[in-house]
């Protein structure tokens, strides 16, 4: 069996290498190609050459077409998976710092809020010449598996705007499974989940055990856990008011509502500082720093480090591999997707990005209908879903106008910031990531005129947030060698150079 699968983005720090693993973990996909693509030449480079020593080691003969020239790799190619970070680094601290002088205060800033909205503009303008180059190159019925964030909103231009049949996949779904199981005693497997709503607002609205439902008994199975109850007191206290438990992270679904990060004196009250994930300020993006400058000091170590193996033993849960395994083989893979809604969940709009209940097999991806979500559930999924859906317009037109209404409707940022606010953080924004929107070229030339006239709304420089934490230097990280190895290897699914 043979046939062609391409990685945008294949620089990723730990990524890449863990998707090919899975994928080389079929024993039927052997035989596959595989194209790397990614504009930093050095990133790429590395991770060729951990990969291609893994499938040395492994007796795979393939030799991976590592390249620069996108057009070239994606030529051909029967899947394409995205694991992109538009800006990097540079851009990713613009996204938490400038709102945060502005009193918004994000853990992550990848999916909603001030970060997340300016970060799918910067996505939207290159994943429209991702998509013009699959359509014109790659195989005519080409799937496009999208891991990058905010995964919804890509996932929604790709489809509704871009003409390229697009699944977006994550891992959220599965890690709050695995809680809800160590919460209730029993194990991962033994549990049914059936999720459904909006990537990173997604709602256990089945878990069964052996026939018998137990949604009914989570939360007092949180309340009375070792540490669930100091880790994650936002999706505890939104699962005492809601009735259902959220996918995300503690610190994730902190930012993606209105009530729990708006007043600074309170922000520590709903979360821990253990790790970055419970609610830190910046947190996501002082790990992926501390990863990044990690794994280039450290990257002789991983090539003397054994390989992975390709017997079964490694391959991760990740979607990805399940899928092109249901299609190309006929093994039928039940999983989560991120997919147009098309009536699937029945009082969300058609149109929308929704992550429900999908199968893979050799008739391709198939998505069963949900219903209506629970009213309370449905309600948080419509107020973000307009979001999303004033942020994609506003990056395919460039139309700032609509970006500042993503602003405005957005939970924190409007619970934190008033209409002037939000337009001159917006200017900003705009101004500070200029490189990475082409779209906004007018729009941005008119906020500059505007920031440079004076009379601005002051701003907090150099305020820290409530709860940030000292992103370490490498001589720093050179005393914990073993743990940031794990954390290279495990935090980031994105390219963040």
């Amino acid at each position: 069996m043979s046939f062609k699968v391409a990685f945008i983005g294949a620089g990723s720090i730990g990524f890449t290498r863990s998707l090919l693993t899975d994928l080389f973990s079929v024993p039927a996909f052997r035989d596959i190609e595989v194209a790397f693509t990614d504009v930093n030449p050095r990133n790429l480079d590395m991770v060729t050459q951990l990969c291609q020593r893994d499938m040395e080691s492994n007796g795979i003969t393939t030799k991976i077409f590592a390249t620069t020239n996108r057009r070239e790799a994606l030529r051909g190619a029967k899947y394409v998976f995205t694991c992109v970070r538009v800006g990097m680094l540079e851009a990713f601290k613009t996204d938490v710092e400038i709102p945060l002088k502005y009193g918004v205060d994000q853990c992550v800033g990848d999916t909603l809020c001030a970060g997340g909205i300016m970060y799918a503009q910067r996505d939207i303008a290159v994943f429209k010449d991702f998509c013009k180059d699959m359509r014109e190159v790659s195989d005519p019925n080409v799937l496009h598996l999208n891991y990058a964030n905010p995964n919804a909103m890509v996932t929604w231009a790709c489809n509704n705007y871009f003409g390229v049949n697009t699944i977006g996949l994550c891992h959220g779904v599965m890690g709050g499974h695995w809680q809800i199981a160590s919460a209730l005693g029993l194990q991962y497997e033994d549990l049914d989940v059936i999720c459904a709503g909006l990537n990173h607002q997604t709602w256990y609205i089945s878990v069964k055990h052996k026939g018998v439902e137990m949604k009914d008994k989570i939360l007092d199975a949180f309340l009375k856990h070792d540490y669930y109850p100091q880790s994650e007191k936002v999706r505890i206290d939104v699962l005492k008011r809601f009735g259902y438990y959220s996918t995300e992270s503690n610190g994730h679904l902190s930012e993606y509502l209105a009530w729990y990060r708006k007043r600074p004196d309170e922000i520590k009250d709903w979360i821990k500082l253990g790790s970055w994930i419970d609610g830190e300020t910046g947190g996501y993006l002082r790990v992926c720093t501390e990863g990044r400058n990690w794994f280039e000091t450290d990257f002789p170590n991983w090539l003397n480090a054994p390989s992975k193996k390709y017997d079964g033993s490694e391959r991760g849960r990740e979607h990805g591999s399940y899928i092109v395994e249901g299609i190309e083989t006929g093994k039928r893979y039940r999983g989560h997707f991120n997919v147009v809604n098309k009536g699937c969940i029945t009082n969300l709009p058609d149109d929308c990005i929704v992550e429900v209940p999908g199968y893979a097999d050799g008739n391709g991806v198939s998505i069963p209908r949900v219903g209506d979500l629970p009213m309370g559930c449905a309600a948080i999924c419509s107020q973000s879903v307009w979001v999303q859906r004033l942020a994609v317009a506003a990056g395919v037109d460039g139309d700032d106008l609509l970006l500042r209404q993503a602003m405005l409707m957005d939970p924190l940022t409007g619970a934190v910031l008033n209409p002037p606010e939000v337009w001159q953080m917006t200017d900003e924004m705009l101004i500070a990531q200029e490189q990475w929107l082409p779209q906004y070229k007018k729009a941005i030339a008119e906020a500059k005129v505007r920031m440079a006239a004076g009379n601005l709304i002051p701003t907090k420089e150099n305020y820290e947030g409530a709860a940030r934490l000292h992103t370490k230097t490498v001589e720093e990280m050179a005393e914990e060698k073993e743990k940031m190895r794990r954390l290279v290897a495990a935090t980031e699914k994105e390219h963040v150079e």
